[in-house]
């Protein structure tokens, strides 16, 4: 047979092939070669086909498009008789990847990497995509400060044309942060800089910060801390020269060298304000933080800028464009501003757009906005829409945004993204004592049933001390002016037996009631109830005389006739990750005449945020409960006040401060005071993750009343200690661990404790 070569073989990077070839009309077409690769794939890469006249061009097109698949190392096309052969080389395909030595990183983490490289089981085998799947894996360790890590790479023939490849990773250990030195500083100690910035040598935390590893994104965002530092401070003129980073011969340490020119301090001559001003002179100027005479501050400049414009996006100029002009005067190192003022074109809202929500249904969302389709676009009211979103705690998070419509310039679309949590939950709590051992209990919730925003509540509650059995309703816009109504339908049992802390008695109440809440604006909401309840005691063998007295004055089973009202101001800025704002509430309970019970109970609580920084938050808590009978009847001693425990002073027992009988036992008050101060803050490393929060607190609180016989151990109780909250997919967790501060010796103490899951 006699066969002429119309290519002998072409190389990947498409040298130039001359030809000798008279052009032949394909009356076949063979593959030859192919393993793997089916005979169907080559003829639908093939630009030849049956019938055509192959010359010299429509080969080298037809070499070039099938190396172009990677399928192949070498292609060949020879002919027989007017039959085209198609002679292939496949490359060995990548039968498994393995990476030995890898303990920064998880394995499955790594090969998620090398597989955005090209490296991946089961694709075709190219050493080029291997080098760059080998950079890849060793800038991952770089990252992490392993700047002597080595990776070994050896490359296994396997049968049938296949590879195994092998990563062998040396890590080496993390190159640490021995020195950064600031130089140029005259104006501020280096110390006062270093803190400024995150970047650090090894200091006690940084094993779980991995503050004192470099690298290049975190230098580059604490030198724009360093700017904004010495730009607060009104060193207008600050510049960074240089900086450099060196690293030792043993990849072991590494040291910055910042250098800057602080420049002088500047103080603000003038402000002016031009351009199209809608809004009066004096209103713009109110907005504006800079005054003349004040230091230079580029915050106060930001803020400025910010407020303008949410005041013109309130008359719905969505666009608006506001610039601040510096002009510098720096003999007397002064510097006016001139505020140029660009309206825009004034937009109305389109369309409200609704995403994320898989569950919750679009009009529970929509009946929150306060931004409306085919009404002037307003930032207050998206700003008031976002929060009050928020505020269902349906949501992780809730993103607003504005864009503008296209091919339109008075049009803008208002697009709400959220991010669905479970609101249905199995719920824990529990805690340690050392007088009484591990202590748990349990419930189980459903909130936004069907993704209606309605809540039924199935709650069981099977703790030592507490059972609660109840179903809850609630509706909260029972009417389309958004007042709420519900009822509840309970059976509480209260056992003391198994507190040591408590005095001895048990109460059995089965009770309903209606609610109605209305809201009065934004932030201010008042609600209301009315219930009947039977409550039946059982007095333990070593009870107190008062609650002898009780039983003996009005029996064993009471009935009472509750009537709850409360009032509650909302004016956090997040409900999810508060940093700045109010909330307050009053509740008071009476029992109305008609039943075997008139009492009366006022609470208020009052919780204060306010950011300290942009990581650290302050926040003051302080309740305030006072209650007693009327018509000639005391308080019910099962009504009375406690404090104690993980929800009011953390350190010291579920209830056990305030009056005591001869055996110990807590027996509540009439009145109850209890406060803390708390500094909360992001946990180490974690910054951006909105679901921990770590904590400092220092409690403070008690019970006042009579009928206590060792006043000795009355009195205010204090204790100081560190928690962390983690709002996680199964409910809220909080885990706190306290010192007690003036304990005395006969005071229940309980220094770790913890909640899986919300209290009812």
């Amino acid at each position: 047979m006699k066969v002429k070569y119309l290519v002998a073989l072409v190389s990947a990077c498409c040298a130039s092939v001359s030809w000798a070839l008279e052009p032949f009309v394909v009356k076949d077409i063979r593959v030859e070669g192919i393993q793997r690769t089916e005979a169907g794939t080559v003829f639908s890469y093939l630009p030849v086909k049956v019938g055509d006249t192959l010359d010299d061009e429509k080969a080298a097109t037809a070499i070039k498009t099938l190396y172009a698949t990677g399928f192949f190392k070498d292609v060949r096309l020879e002919s027989d008789n007017g039959v085209l052969l198609v002679v292939v080389e496949e490359r060995p395909a990548i039968a498994q990847i393995t990476i030995v030595g890898a303990k920064e990183f998880e394995k499955d983490k790594l090969k998620e990497g090398l597989k955005q490289a090209g490296l991946a089981e089961s694709r075709i085998f190219d050493r080029s995509m291997l080098e760059k799947a080998e950079q890849e894996l060793k800038q991952q360790y770089l990252s992490r400060g392993k700047y002597g890590v080595k990776i070994t790479t050896t490359t296994t023939p396997l049968d049938r044309n296949r590879v195994g490849i092998n990563f062998q990773v040396d890590e080496g250990k993390t190159a640490k942060i021995r020195k950064i030195n600031i130089v140029g500083n005259k104006n501020f100690k280096e110390k006062e800089l270093l803190n400024a910035i995150v970047l650090r040598t090894p200091g006690l935390l940084t094993w779980f910060t991995k503050e004192d590893q470099y690298s290049k994104q975190k230098l580059g965002a604490d030198l724009e801390s360093l700017r904004s530092f010495y730009l607060n401070r009104g060193y207008l003129e600050f510049n960074i020269e240089s900086t450099q980073v060196s690293i030792t011969a043993d990849m072991q340490d590494i040291y910055i060298t910042i250098n800057i020119v602080e420049g002088n301090k500047y103080t603000v001559s003038e402000i002016k304000l031009a351009g199209e001003m809608l809004l009066p002179e004096a209103e713009l100027r109110k907005l504006i933080k800079l005054a003349p005479g004040d230091v230079f501050a580029r915050e106060k400049l930001t803020e400025s800028i910010k407020l303008i414009t949410d005041r013109l996006g309130d008359d719905g100029y969505a666009f608006a464009n506001v610039n601040a002009s510096p002009q510098l005067e720096q003999e007397k190192h002064e510097v006016a501003f001139t505020f140029f003022i660009d309206p825009g074109r004034r937009v109305y809202v389109r369309r409200i757009n609704i995403t994320g929500n898989n569950r919750t249904r679009d009009e529970v969302i929509r009946r929150e906005m306060r931004q409306f389709e085919g009404g002037w676009y307003s930032t207050s009211k998206i700003n008031q829409s976002k929060l009050r979103v928020d505020r269902l705690n349906y949501f992780n998070a809730v993103n607003i945004e504005t864009p503008a419509v296209p091919n339109a310039t008075d049009q803008i679309d208002v697009n709400v993204e959220v991010k669905e949590k479970a609101t249905g939950a199995v719920m824990f709590g529990a805690g340690y004592s050392n007088m009484e051992g591990l202590i748990l209990s349990g419930s189980v919730a459903q909130d936004n049933i069907f993704g209606t925003g309605k809540f039924v509540n199935l709650m069981v509650n099977t703790g030592s001390v507490n059972k609660t059995y109840s179903l809850s309703y609630t509706d909260p816009y029972f009417t389309r002016h958004g007042i709420t109504g519900g009822f509840d339908i309970y059976k509480r049992v209260l056992n003391t037996r198994s507190l040591s802390s408590v005095s001895t008695f048990n109460t059995d109440t089965t009770g309903a009631g209606l609610r109605f809440g209305i809201p009065l604006n934004e932030n201010d909401s008042i609600m209301t109830g009315l219930g009947i309840e039977n409550t039946k005691l059982d007095l333990g063998p070593n009870s107190p005389q008062r609650n002898i007295d009780f039983v003996q004055k009005f029996g064993s089973s009471t009935i009472n006739i509750p009537l709850t009202l409360s009032w509650r101001r909302d004016g956090r800025d997040s409900a999810i990750w508060t940093t700045s704002g109010t909330t307050q509430r009053v509740f008071a309970e009476t029992g109305l005449p008609g039943g075997d019970l008139t009492y009366y109970k006022l609470d208020y609580q009052l919780r204060w945020y306010y950011p300290l920084t942009n990581i650290f938050t302050l926040m003051l808590n302080g309740e305030l409960g006072y209650g007693d009978g009327y018509n000639g009847k005391d308080l019910p001693f099962f009504k009375n006040f406690f404090a104690g425990g993980n929800t009011s002073v953390r350190g010291y027992n579920i209830s056990s401060l305030g009056p005591r009988d001869a055996s110990n036992r807590t027996l509540g008050g009439n009145k109850r005071v209890v406060g803390s101060i708390e500094i909360l803050f992001p946990m180490p490393g974690m910054r951006n993750d909105r679901s921990v929060r770590l904590s400092a607190f220092l409690d403070g609180g008690t019970v006042f009343g009579p009928g206590g016989t060792r006043p000795e151990l009355e009195g205010m109780r204090y204790s100081t200690g560190i928690a962390v909250t983690w709002i996680s997919p199964m409910g809220p967790l909080k885990v706190s661990v306290a010192q007690p501060i003036n304990n005395n010796p006969g005071d229940n103490l309980q220094r770790f404790q913890f909640q899986f899951g919300q209290q009812f």
